[in-house]
């Protein structure tokens, strides 16, 4: 049965936060004895904590938020609708991987499609007109254009030591 933090009278809190203080006052009588005088304080300041949380209510609102998180886990764990909820999102997540790997690949996607993104799409080099594919040469009047293109590669190459 849970505690139900609105079911709960003043003279139970009240035995609450006495029997936490009184808990870690032997600790603290313990830390003290065992460590010294830093140890002990320490002590005493935790010590103190389940008075003041009680003083204030926010004791209560500890208690409370502990039975929601309990509630949830037992949900979470015993739900086989929540199990389905997971497993779904399971799925999404490796279909969005799974499209973003093909995508990279150029795998199922049109040729017009934007923002596809391989290296093996770029046919289209800084020299070249965009309807001519890489592959093929130009007219025979552009020769001079690839002995220029050579000579930049050249350049590039020297200057990374290569």
């Amino acid at each position: 049965m849970p505690l139900a933090a609105g079911t709960i009278d003043e003279t139970t809190w009240t035995a609450l936060a006495l029997i936490l203080t009184i808990l870690g006052a032997a600790y603290t009588w313990f830390a003290w004895r065992r460590s010294g005088l830093a140890a002990g304080l320490r002590g005493l300041a935790w010590t103190l904590l389940p008075v003041a949380a009680w003083l204030t209510g926010t004791l209560e609102l500890i208690v409370g938020i502990i039975e929601d998180i309990i509630s949830w886990a037992a949900k979470l764990v015993f739900s086989p609708v929540v199990w389905l909820g997971i497993v779904i999102a399971g799925v999404a997540v490796a279909l969005w991987v799974l499209s973003g790997v093909m995508r990279a690949r150029g795998i199922g996607v049109r040729e017009g499609a934007p923002a596809v993104r391989s290296a093996g799409k770029k046919e289209v080099s800084a020299g070249k007109p965009a309807g001519q594919p890489a592959g093929k040469k130009q007219a025979k009047g552009n020769d001079d254009d690839d002995i220029e293109d050579l000579d930049d590669i050249e350049a590039i190459l020297k200057r990374h030591g290569i």
